[in-house]
């Protein structure tokens, strides 16, 4: 009597990633992105300690660059949960206008939890416009979301005009009074309480562990309770959108709507719920910037609502590679307002990650992308021998380059939700 043997299905099933990847990038393997944040360390620490610029990794860099990387990954954040749903929303920037005269207007009045709220508020008008002209009229979303880029701009202006001249409390055309109070900030327990034991390592400019001392030292003393909470939204985002009903529904409209429709879905519903959090989050973005500089001012956002659009598509859409990428967008931000010299020692960082672009290239038998990646690199490795300090104008403009070297560089296997962009009526497919 024979006996059928099933095999065992491990081989040929696909394995489920985990949560740590699923959080960052959606795909490989959580001790690949462990080992990639490792390697990026030690990188920096090298480049440190070739470069002798001290400010690469040291605590106040590492400070602002958390700073000045929040409003970039609210911003980015809020472009999730709109393009998840569905719709394109190149109206960040544009909302993040909105939610700094929120929190301006409001702040001076009543403070900071009011700025908040204002920030928040003003932000969701601005969605709610998008949502209204794109979900409802069926307007392509790239239009709607520069118009609405212009309209904040020039709505901040009127406003400031009417509100602000001849103010008794101070502002003006191009800014507002200054803002009643900041949120409170905390220290990390342990590693910036008691004795400065990460300062005394930080000071001591060893390699890898003075550098890693002084990131330590740097995102975990002093952080505005604001910062904390944007921090966690990261993770947040995550379960929300990948681990409950909701998420599944809302992910759904921008992948298959009419696949969701048909299940019961109301895709309208969740295409303007999107909408509606994503004017939310760049709202919060733009607070985070009126509370850095404890005023509102004209252009403040400076580009961070495209650059934050540029970290979702670094991200692959996903929460992890986004926070991976405003990070990133941070740290060049914040070494251009450390130290001028300091900037110059991106080229050397630059050369030596497409020198390594190159050779993974090169062992894909990818010949010309890689031959491309060793050129620039030879480039930025020549520019790091020959310049000694940047003009004022280039080294402000360090973030934006970077967003384009970045953009460059980001992976082929990007994979936008698949009806991203496209306009939806029911019952036509």
């Amino acid at each position: 009597m024979s006996t059928v043997t099933t095999p065992p299905a491990t081989s040929g099933a696909p394995r489920s990633r985990g949560p740590v990847a699923e959080l960052f990038l959606g795909g490989g393997r959580a001790r690949r992105i462990t080992w990639l944040i490792v390697l990026g360390i030690v990188v920096l620490s090298a480049v440190r300690a070739i470069s002798g610029q001290e400010a690469l990794t040291s605590s106040s860099t590492m400070a602002a660059a958390l700073l000045l990387a929040v409003p970039i990954g609210l911003a980015g954040l809020g472009g999730l949960y709109s393009e998840r749903s569905g719709v394109v929303n190149i109206g960040l920037e544009g909302m993040m206008i909105l939610g700094t005269w929120g929190a301006g207007w409001a702040g001076y009045q009543w403070g900071w939890g009011a700025a908040i709220v204002g920030g928040v508020l003003f932000g969701m008008l601005g969605g709610l416009l998008h949502a209204v002209v794109t979900v409802t009229f069926g307007v392509d979303h790239v239009v709607s979301g520069v118009a609405i880029n212009i309209l904040a701009a020039g709505l901040a202006r009127f406003l400031s005009e009417l509100l602000y001249t001849d103010n008794p409390r101070g502002g003006g055309v191009t800014q507002s009074p200054a803002l009643e109070g900041r949120p409170p900030t905390v220290s990390l327990p342990v590693l910036s309480s008691g004795p400065d034991l990460l300062g005394n390592l930080e000071s001591k400019h060893w390699f890898l562990i003075s550098d890693v001392a002084g990131v330590a030292r740097g995102v975990t003393n002093q952080i505005s309770l604001l910062t904390i909470v944007a921090v966690l939204l990261i993770p947040a985002t995550y379960l929300l959108l990948w681990r409950t009903s909701f998420g599944l529904r809302l992910r759904s409209c921008g992948e298959n709507p009419t696949a969701a429709d048909s299940l019961g879905v109301a895709v309208y519903r969740y295409k303007y719920i999107g909408v509606l959090i994503s004017g939310a989050l760049a709202g919060l973005g733009g607070v985070v910037l009126v509370f850095i500089a404890g005023i509102y001012r004209e252009n403040q956002t400076n580009g961070r609502g495209y650059i934050g659009l540029a970290a979702l598509i670094f991200g692959n859409w996903r929460p992890g590679g986004l926070a991976l990428g405003a990070g990133l967008f941070g740290f060049s931000d914040g070494l251009q307002l450390r130290s001028r010299s300091a900037v110059v020692a991106l080229f050397l960082l630059v050369a030596v990650i497409l020198f390594a672009i190159a050779g993974w290239q090169a062992t894909k038998r990818k010949f010309v992308q890689g031959g491309l990646a060793a050129v620039f690199g030879g480039l930025a490795l020549w520019l790091w021998f020959t310049v000694d300090v940047l003009p004022p104008g280039i080294v402000s403009f360090t973030p934006h380059v970077t967003t384009l070297l970045v953009l460059s560089l980001a992976s082929q296997r990007l994979r936008p939700p698949k009806a991203d962009g496209l306009v939806y009526r029911r019952g036509e497919h």
